[in-house]
């Protein structure tokens, strides 16, 4: 919060105007967003919800159900979601809704709130961002609930050739002329109980409605936290990152890319996340991805372990090994944290370098479309990664200082820097020189030929 104030007063009339100076203080609020607030975040989300283990899921608008009540929650505060997903499989409320003429009731998520569903409970996702209007243009959507972030200002509007209800749930958070029932922490569940009852009033309004849900769904795999990949590498007794540091090191990985973010209009809906990690795991690189990147490429079922069939020889080999997807699924938007975690424990593990910036690792986001993907981006500039962004959607003048500074000069103090580029394939070729040039910084692509020690060599080895 401090760091968040002392921005607005350097960017009043007639503050800070060197744009270096400027950025420094932005490189430091993003740090205190990603390794403090994001973290912590995420933190107290699995104390209060419990750590993501893998578990199975499905994605797209063929998982509402015409013969249930479908009520769709949307926005990034997990406990409403939690609160609801459980009193939805409430006996006294299964009894409401099967007298209302449903066979029961069905919970799905947009954005990020399904992500954090899906992991933890492997309750579906309807869609992410671009989905939401499209959910309610099934027709078979009873209530969709809202808390905060990435909510349409035009669902007010969609709602109304629907018999959809729309209800919003944070004070922070309004629609003007849209019903609002207020979370309140003290007593949630009951907060929650309403909010099934209105979707459960609102389907006996669906008789006689045009319904079409479309076929389309994916499978997915989610739920990789650090404490999974930790386990999943290493076993309950020896939980190391050493298995996946030595396959960096002798190339069966070449390296680990995290594809995150939104959906953005101005570009092909979930174009640009999908193509890049299609070309990045063609290319023995793994991938890490969060929020509606994570949702973009569960519907084209690249999170399940059968996907490792579109991977390189070697990245195939080691999901084929520990039964692991080439595109893993870490959670909503908070959880890039999880990233930063992952990256730290690679380091720690050793054979990498010494620090974030030597790791042959980089972040790409072709969609963004919120201030906070912005936030998230300089994080990881700030810690040592190279972050990939659209050209078209980044918000800096071409050929500015600014520029100059973001894509060059700021790798000299931080270690990493920004890129931009349009084109998914060729920002998957500029990730991929940049993994082997970290590889080759660290001398790992130098072949080495393999020596077998007889007694005498040993012998002659030297114990320090």
């Amino acid at each position: 919060d401090r760091e968040v104030v002392e921005s607005l007063h350097r960017s009043t009339m007639g503050v800070d105007q060197d744009y270096v100076s400027l950025l420094h203080h932005a490189s430091r609020c993003a740090l205190a967003d990603g390794w403090g607030g994001s973290m912590i975040g995420t933190e107290l989300q699995d104390v209060m919800f419990g750590t993501p283990t893998p578990a199975r899921g499905e994605i797209n608008l063929g998982v509402l159900k015409e013969d249930q009540v479908n009520l769709v929650v949307h926005g990034h505060e997990p406990l409403l979601s939690e609160m609801v997903a459980a009193a939805a499989t409430m006996p006294e409320i299964l009894e409401e809704a099967k007298k209302a003429g449903a066979k029961g009731v069905n919970v799905a998520g947009i954005c990020c709130t399904a992500n954090e569903l899906l992991m933890r409970h492997g309750i579906p996702v309807a869609g992410n961002f671009l989905s939401q209007e499209l959910a309610i243009g099934t027709g078979a959507v009873d209530l969709m609930c809202v808390d905060v972030q990435c909510i349409m200002q035009s669902l007010t509007e969609v709602v109304k050739g629907f018999h959809t209800k729309l209800i919003t749930t944070s004070e922070k958070a309004r629609l003007p002329g849209v019903e609002h029932v207020q979370m309140d922490e003290s007593k949630a569940l009951e907060v929650a109980k309403q909010v099934v009852r209105k979707a459960i009033e609102a389907f006996k309004c669906r008789k006689g409605k045009t319904v079409h849900i479309p076929k389309d769904k994916g499978e997915v795999v989610v739920g990789f936290s650090h404490e999974t990949i930790n386990y999943m590498l290493g076993g309950r007794f020896r939980a190391s990152y050493r298995p996946l540091n030595d396959n960096i090191i002798n190339g069966r990985i070449r390296g680990v890319v995290g594809v995150v973010g939104c959906t953005n209009p101005k570009v092909c809906h979930d174009f640009g996340h999908t193509t890049l990690m299609r070309e990045l795991i063609k290319r023995d690189i793994l991938v890490v991805t969060t929020g509606c990147a994570q949702i973009a490429c569960g519907k084209q079922s690249l999170m399940t372990p059968e996907a490792a069939e579109f991977a390189g020889p070697g990245l195939r080999e080691i999901c084929e090994t520990v039964g692991i997807p080439p595109v893993l699924a870490v959670g909503s938007c908070v959880d890039n944290s999880r990233i930063l975690v992952a990256c730290a424990e690679m380091v720690r593990e050793g054979g990498l370098g010494q620090d974030l910036s030597d790791l042959p690792i980089a972040g790409a986001c072709l969609e963004h479309i919120t201030e906070k993907a912005i936030s998230i981006g300089q994080y990881f500039v700030a810690s040592g990664a190279l972050v990939v962004f659209a050209k078209k959607l980044f918000p800096v003048l071409p050929g500015s200082k600014v520029a100059k500074y973001l894509f060059e000069d700021i790798a000299e103090e931080f270690g990493g820097r920004w890129a931009v580029e349009d084109d998914a394939v060729k920002a998957a070729d500029l990730i991929h020189a940049h993994i082997e040039a970290k590889r080759d910084a660290l001398g790992i692509n130098q072949e080495r030929e393999r020596k077998l020690y007889d007694m005498e060599d040993r012998r002659k080895l030297e114990v320090k």
